[in-house]
């Protein structure tokens, strides 16, 4: 029986010198011994994932009998030599300044897939913690991983945390096999390559937001511009020319006014990226140029730029909710009032500014709904469940809607504010007209771009039609159209 005589000969080590193929560790997949090295939060946590996950589960410790009852009882705690010697996986689940405890573990753990876990204190520079394992255990496969992942999200599960698990090695049969452990929990794996790559895996966690701090650091600059900009026109001016004190507006009146200009500029900056690609495109003739490194990293974070003009402009409808019940508008009121009355006005009633306001409500509310709309289409989960056209409809045409529709809110505030000198204070303009020379180039932009000359030449360009290749391109709904994309003149 030559199969069973193969299996005790890997058993014992027979020709392999002790070390079991790595062949039999992925070819047993779905029933291996998972080992644990280590006894921390993150250990106990990951033992009852294994468990939940239909894995047996061995865990060593140096103190097992105090260590067991810490442990789900599917789990068997027990020494690391031990727990080495019989899982086929081993996490590493101990901090890297004591990795070189487990030297004496060696031959226990030749040619055995170990799962480094660790994650330093710092950013690293230099050799990382599993490069430094692969080191110490050179007859092991060495797989960094899990690293991403919290204690709480092994317990609850996935779904209550982050589904991606980094992962990489040198062994591609090592990766494999952990791969399919990560799916097997319900996490989403993530091939990073090979072991090179497990510094950069280390330092994720030290990055805090890392696709975010561009677009943040833009809104913070932007808000800091127009409020000291609506600051010096609405605060200082009154102070300085009249001696009329207006500070009380610093709080709530100019942070509402800042923030729908950082809203609507912010807004302008989601579609500005992707018309530049475009002139860069009919520019270049070709959609095969790769666009600068700016402009590309510029793409990737449109959908942060889109949530953070998102919150200034919920930010702006919340404060504009709240400003009937500040005491400054209540005194304002009464002597509105009372002014009335000592100039014997019956009925003050302005035709204009009631259909000034009713649409400047209006639109406002149709354009922040458009906003809540395009926020919740960029959710992972909302994102999932629609195919790509229905995204880049919303994305796209409604998310110009909400462009054009904040323009004219903008527009319908400042009314004819434009044309009064006295509206320019210290000879600034109004804010608003500072505010739409970004969306308004952007719009007018994306008309000229819509033009049937142009759009026609960019759907070329974006079927694959290349100026300097000299091929002339064929659209299927022109007349000369003969079942082929492309023909060479």
């Amino acid at each position: 029986m030559p199969d069973e005589m193969q299996r005790a000969l890997i058993q014992r080590g027979g020709d392999t010198g002790g070390r079991r193929p790595l062949e039999a560790c992925v070819s047993e997949l779905d029933t291996h011994i998972v080992g644990i090295l280590g006894t921390g939060d993150f250990s106990r946590s990951l033992a009852r994932r294994l468990v939940a996950s239909g894995y047996q589960v061995v865990v060593g410790s140096r103190t097992p009998k105090h260590s067991a009852a810490l442990f789900p009882e599917e789990a068997e705690v027990t020494s690391q030599l031990e727990a080495a010697s019989q899982a086929d996986v081993v996490f590493v689940a101990i901090f890297p300044e004591h990795h070189h405890t487990l030297l004496e573990l060696k031959p226990a753990l030749a040619g055995k897939i170990l799962v480094d876990v660790s994650n330093g204190f710092q950013i690293k520079h230099g050799p990382s913690h599993a490069e430094r394992l692969a080191d110490m255990f050179p007859e092991s496969f060495i797989v960094k991983g899990f690293n991403t992942i919290s204690a709480w999200v092994l317990q609850t599960g996935p779904r209550d945390g982050s589904r991606q698990v980094f992962l990489c090695s040198d062994s591609s049969k090592a990766k494999s096999s952990v791969l399919a452990m990560c799916r097997r929990m319900g996490f989403c794996p993530v091939d990073m390559g090979l072991l090179s790559s497990s510094a950069e895996v280390e330092n994720l966690p030290f990055h805090l937001f890392p696709s975010w701090g561009t677009p943040i650091l833009i809104t913070v600059i932007l808000f800091i511009f127009f409020y000291l900009y609506n600051f010096v026109r609405d605060v200082l001016h009154p102070f300085v020319t009249a001696g009329e004190s207006v500070f009380y507006k610093m709080p709530i009146d100019t942070v509402n006014v800042t923030l729908p200009s950082v809203a609507l500029v912010m807004l302008a900056l989601v579609y500005m990226p992707g018309l530049l690609a475009t002139l860069l495109q009919l520019r270049r003739g070709t959609k095969y140029s790769r666009f600068p490194d700016w402009l590309d990293k510029w793409l990737t974070k449109r959908k942060q730029f889109g949530l953070c003009s998102f919150l200034c402009a919920a930010m702006h409808a919340i404060y504009s909710l709240c400003l009937p019940m500040r005491k400054s508008a209540r005194f304002k009121l009464l002597n509105a009032a009372f002014k009335q009355v000592q100039d014997g006005v019956e009925k003050a009633w302005s035709d204009e500014g009631v259909w000034r306001m009713e649409l400047y409500v209006s639109v406002g509310i149709i354009a922040l709904g458009l906003l809540s709309l395009l926020a919740i289409t960029s959710l992972p989960s909302v994102a999932d469940n629609i195919n790509w056209r229905e995204f880049s409809f919303v994305q796209s045409t409604l998310g110009y809607c909400g462009l054009y529709m904040a323009t004219v809110h903008t527009l319908l505030f400042g009314w004819n504010s434009a044309f009064d000198p006295g509206q320019y204070r210290f000879f600034l303009p109004p804010t608003f007209i500072v505010v739409l020379i970004l969306p308004v180039t952007v719009l007018l932009a994306r008309i000229i771009l819509l033009l049937p000359c142009i759009a026609h030449q960019l759907q070329q360009i974006r079927r694959g039609w290349e100026k300097s290749r000299h091929i002339r391109f064929v659209l299927p709904n022109d007349d000369s159209y003969n079942g082929s994309d492309v023909s060479h003149v």
